[in-house]
């Protein structure tokens, strides 16, 4: 996958980010001169819109034409990514993806962008955790999909910088022929969790181990204003031999060499395939809630093929992808309301907590700086 504490109630979709988050009207990247609709010489890097294509149509010529389309840090396994991604293809066979470096962090395609700036390899579209997201606005190219309306305020930045595709809440996966289910985190301090309980990254770089550190955090009765009593935690888990320091994959879950794991509920719920021992536990209380964005790099090789690739990502069909891989998307609501959605899939979602907690912009930047500061040495 960075954010005074802030309760949402959670119903069908999840309202998340903040109106602080979100508050980055004049943020670099945005551009006073969009190209003219229908012109047929359009510069697709300043398109903010199809309409600055003329129609849908000249924006797939567009796209087609370049031929090419460069993702980065998409497991196929993550969220039903690989089903997205194939149906990408079918659609536009003209258009060649480029998957690089799937299991890289937010941070990590940031610096990929700007290792390859200038080059055809650069990343045309990044998927990101807010904290990342809020720190480098300049990186992106302001962009809204036809279906922005459906996309509630709290998921996007104003001019279309970043915006929310899919969410859920942090959880903990567990085997559970090995183990039984923890009903509280203080369970995983116990002697029966030795040696066995990791996170999905580092939390100074991933989205998803920020949010484990966020969710311990406010598990131990403390608030996002201060994350000290989750990093305060992990260091009591590794003094008691619990912390497993292994990068988790779905090669790891199927093996068993990280049987008990924080993550989202939806990345969780999707090793079930791999190990049918496999189980999904959202602590009662307080819960973390997050959502990921889609964002298309300024400087894209590609600058068509990523704002199709946008345009793809909001609309109804892979909107239900996203909830196909468990994962709840931003356009839920609307769907909803409008009929659209998969009621089937949609009904088969975990539970929500009653009440969960979302950072906003100041906290996820204090949290990070503190990570910095004290991750390394709480845990070594």
């Amino acid at each position: 996958m960075a954010r005074f504490t802030r309760r949402a109630r959670i119903g069908a979709g999840i309202a998340l980010a903040t109106t602080a988050a979100l508050a980055l009207t004049s943020c670099a990247g945005a551009t006073d001169a969009p190209a003219s609709g229908g012109d047929s010489d359009v510069d697709a890097t300043t398109a903010t819109s199809v309409a600055d294509f003329g129609t849908f149509a000249e924006l797939e010529a567009a796209a087609k034409a370049e031929g090419s389309l460069n993702v980065i840090a998409l497991p196929r396994d993550w969220a039903n990514y690989g089903e997205v991604l194939d149906l990408f293809a079918e659609k536009h066979p003209e258009i060649t993806i480029n998957e690089a470096s799937p299991d890289v962090s937010s941070a990590e395609e940031i610096q990929a962008a700007e290792t390859n700036k200038g080059l055809d390899t650069a990343p045309d579209v990044f998927d990101l955790g807010l904290t990342v997201a809020l720190q480098n606005t300049d990186t992106f190219a302001p962009y809204k999909v036809q279906t922005w309306d459906d996309i509630p305020d709290e998921l996007k930045e104003p001019t279309g910088l970043f915006v929310g595709d899919y969410g859920g809440y942090m959880s903990i996966g567990y085997d559970s022929s090995k183990f039984d289910a923890p009903a509280e985190l203080s369970d995983l301090l116990s002697a029966d969790y030795k040696g066995a309980v990791a996170i999905n990254g580092d939390p100074t770089q991933a989205g998803a181990a920020f949010a484990a550190v966020g969710l311990a955090t406010v598990q131990s009765d403390g608030s996002l204003d201060d994350f000290q009593p989750g990093i305060d935690f992990f260091s009591e888990l590794q003094k008691a031999g619990n912390l497993l320091k292994v990068d988790v994959t779905t090669a790891t879950i199927a093996s068993g060499e990280t049987p008990v794991v924080f993550d989202w509920d939806y990345l969780n719920a999707s090793h079930t395939a791999d190990n049918e021992n496999w189980k999904v536990v959202v602590f009662d209380g307080t819960g973390y809630a997050g959502y990921y964005n889609q964002a298309i790099n300024v400087d894209a090789p590609h600058p068509a093929a990523a704002r199709l690739w946008q345009e793809f990502l909001y609309s109804d069909e892979v909107q239900n992808l996203w909830l196909k891989g468990g994962a709840r998307p931003a356009r839920m609501e609307a769907m909803t309301e409008a009929g659209t959605i998969d009621a089937d899939l949609a009904a088969a979602l975990p539970e929500a907590p009653e009440e969960t907690v979302v950072p906003t912009e100041e906290q996820s930047t204090n949290a990070g700086t503190l990570l910095g500061e004290k991750w390394a040495a709480a845990v070594q």
